[in-house]
């Protein structure tokens, strides 16, 4: 794994307007950066990234079923007890879900460990599987990288098979927040593949959604039978129409379910079964504290590196503010992120359905990666 200086390509700003990456800078601030590219071996891809993340999927899988028969694991993860049933029949049911992305510390020789799983709303959808190959094909059109260079990245392809697969309720509706570019972004994105796979896709701001006896309806009263929302559940929960939730009959993605994974409870829930597994930190509830030095506390819902507090092996404490204080906390070991240059880096991992899909990296001047971290492109090459 190594960090490689390459010359941008001339008016990619404009190339990336022209597509609908409207969010490329953000705050006068670089988000997508390729002044700079990583660079793997086929190996460390296989073997440290691809398989640990469909063996770390599965076994997330795995302790579903055990979490929905325990009232403590589902208090643990602060999960409203009105919603229990929901979401155990969400799973029972078997409510396909889409996608999700795993956050690793890595540094280039394994074993890559699992920071968190990002698998309700996970974005950098459009940058991983869109645009970081077109600036590998365009770099190599340039005589800027290898003919031979690859890039670990089927992303795109698996999301619309999964689309044209799903057996999803049609018209389908994609939803996001009104204010957020970044949100609208991907939601286009998912729309546009899904399009692709012949589904009849329909946009709805999050805020237009309605209610006509106990079902989602939208702006003209149609029933919304099927919705993509890239919106926490955590948060449609305490929505006035989180008892609309409940009785509308409508096909979700992601599924509820998937709250039991996206929840930061999930890593001491794997410690519990997995110990020691070589993929995973020591995590523990934040009442259970036997982290002397080194460690991370994250809040059970966070995004984007928010209310994360993390001390160094040495003492030094990092902290970063944030929304979400009204959950509870966890503890997990620290892995410190692998530095290059001045540049502290991680690598998400994609899964579509059950399969490993494809990697992003994001770097940051601090140990805590957060919302204006940069994104850049990578390739495999032996």
């Amino acid at each position: 794994m190594q960090r490689r200086d390459i010359q941008p390509r001339p008016g990619w700003q404009a190339f990336a307007e022209s597509v609908g990456f409207a969010f490329h800078t953000i705050d006068n601030e670089p988000y997508w950066d390729e002044s700079a590219y990583y660079q793997f071996s086929l190996q460390q891809i296989e073997q440290d990234l691809e398989g640990p993340t469909e063996e770390l999927h599965q076994m997330a899988l795995d302790i579903i079923p055990d979490i929905l028969k325990s009232e403590q694991q589902l208090q643990q993860l602060a999960i409203p007890e009105r919603f229990w049933d929901f979401l155990a029949n969400s799973w029972r049911n078997g409510e396909p879900h889409l996608y999700g992305r795993m956050d690793f510390s890595y540094d280039g020789t394994g074993p890559a460990k699992l920071l968190e799983l990002n698998y309700d709303t996970p974005t950098s959808l459009f940058e991983t599987g869109f645009f970081q190959w077109v600036w590998l094909e365009d770099q190599q059109m340039r005589g800027q990288l290898p003919q031979a260079a690859d890039q670990f990245n089927s992303l795109q392809d698996k999301l619309e098979q999964a689309f044209a697969q799903l057996g999803l309720a049609q018209p389908f509706y994609f939803s996001s927040v009104t204010e957020s570019i970044e949100d609208k972004g991907t939601v286009d994105y998912l729309m546009d593949i899904a399009l692709q796979a012949g589904l009849n896709c329909r946009y709805i701001q999050l805020e237009q959604l309605g209610d006509i006896d106990g079902q989602l309806v939208d702006m003209d009263g149609f029933a919304i039978n099927g919705l993509f929302k890239l919106y926490p559940w955590e948060f449609m929960l305490q929505e006035d129409f989180a008892s609309t939730i409940l009785t509308s009959q409508t096909q979700w993605l992601e599924p509820s379910w998937k709250l039991l994974l996206s929840n930061k409870g999930i890593l001491p829930l794997l410690w519990q079964k997995y110990q020691g597994h070589p993929n995973l930190l020591p995590a523990f509830f934040a009442d259970n504290q036997p982290l002397a030095a080194g460690w991370v506390k994250k809040p059970l819902f966070s995004r984007e590196g928010a209310n994360i507090e993390l001390v160094t092996t040495s003492g030094q404490r990092l902290a970063e503010d944030g929304p979400y204080t009204d959950s509870g906390f966890i503890r997990q070991a620290l892995a410190p992120l692998p530095k290059f240059a001045d540049n502290y880096t991680l690598i998400g991992s994609w899964v579509v359905g059950d399969s490993a899909a494809g990697i992003c990296l994001r770097e940051d001047n601090s140990l805590i990666t957060k919302d204006s971290s940069r994104f850049l492109p990578h390739i495999i090459l032996d």
